[in-house]
């Protein structure tokens, strides 16, 4: 019998993203930051239980430390999704309990299990008995009309009393009704204190902040009151950030020093699926983002996006990219 898996390094992460956490984009995260928590793209239940699960769940060795997110409300469902993805090799399993979208709510999870914590704690308990993967639940601060404080210890008391050592908070209330979920992550005003008292009222829980961080500093600040940080959309609108939040969170490590040693490593990558019959472009658009703020960064951005998808396109497309960026800012400056 295998030994359970040890517990992942949660102090920086970076969230799930539809779109963007796909097998691509955690690759090049990966390259940017080594020690980062990874997580996938919320995954249904229903599509690893009776859909390819290869297809959904398959991953690169080297994205790893990786955690799978699913969705779902049924216990049963669950537990076979945590045993599925202790076979695949995932280092935890999350169960979403914060996405507002109407077609998640359709399926009964997402955001509006917050109005159902004896279920959230059932699931938890299942996937927990299912074998000695890590549970961790995603949620928000709050939903609708049901976003006191009082409310959140509550929700939070029972999924712990589940067995679940591990929340990761979006210190955001959803609204499952009116907002869109673009909305839904920039109208309703972040929260930090409510999570940060959280902490202090669940001192023995891990507590996990994501919203809304954008740089090492606001990240280092959590992190001195809480168990970890989570980064989303700052991740791809300025992928360097979690350099430099990984070397201030972490200490000094295996993160690149320069740009252009995340390109060297990603075409060999992009070369490797373009055999397999991916395009380039669906490993260009996650790196839009890698040169912002620095000269060139325009025409880095304009040569991907008027090349990528072109019939001939390759993974030269990178290296001409790069050689447009400013002479000495690929090679040989932050």
């Amino acid at each position: 019998m295998t030994s359970p898996p040890a517990p992942p390094d949660r102090r920086l992460s970076v969230a799930p993203m539809m779109g963007w956490t796909d097998r691509h984009g955690r690759y090049f995260l990966r390259l940017v930051a080594p020690r980062a928590l990874l997580y996938t793209e919320m995954v249904p239940a229903g599509a690893i239980v009776y859909g390819d699960t290869a297809r959904f769940l398959g991953h690169d060795p080297a994205e790893h430390p990786l955690a799978l997110q699913v969705g779902g409300c049924d216990p049963a469902e669950l537990a076979d999704c945590a045993r599925t993805a202790r076979r695949f090799g995932f280092a935890e399993i999350n169960l979403n309990v914060g996405c507002p979208s109407d077609r998640v709510q359709r399926g009964a999870f997402g955001a509006c299990l917050m109005k159902e914590p004896d279920l959230v704690a059932a699931c938890v308990a299942a996937m927990r008995d299912a074998g000695d993967l890590p549970v961790t639940v995603k949620c928000r601060i709050g939903v609708d009309d049901r976003d006191s404080e009082a409310e959140l210890q509550d929700f939070v008391g029972r999924v712990a009393g589940a067995g679940c050592a591990t929340f990761i908070l979006h210190a955001r209330k959803a609204w499952l009704q009116g907002l869109s979920p673009k909305e839904n992550r920039e109208i309703p005003p972040l929260d930090y204190g409510r999570v940060h008292r959280l902490k202090s009222d669940f001192p023995d829980l891990e507590i996990v902040i994501n919203g809304g961080i954008e740089d090492a500093d606001a990240a280092a600040g959590h992190l001195a009151r809480l168990d970890g940080v989570m980064i989303g959309r700052a991740a791809y609108r300025d992928p360097w950030c979690l350099t430099e939040m990984e070397t201030a969170l972490l200490g000094p490590g295996p993160a690149p020093a320069v740009r252009g040693a995340v390109i060297d490593r990603l075409i060999p990558y992009a070369e490797a699926q373009a055999r397999r019959g991916v395009p380039v472009k669906s490993i260009a658009r996650h790196i839009l983002g890698l040169y912002k703020g620095r000269p060139g960064a325009a025409r880095w951005r304009r040569y991907l996006s008027e090349n990528v998808h072109r019939a001939d396109a390759d993974a030269d497309i990178l290296r001409q990219a790069a050689a447009l960026v400013e002479t000495g800012d690929a090679r040989t400056a932050a």
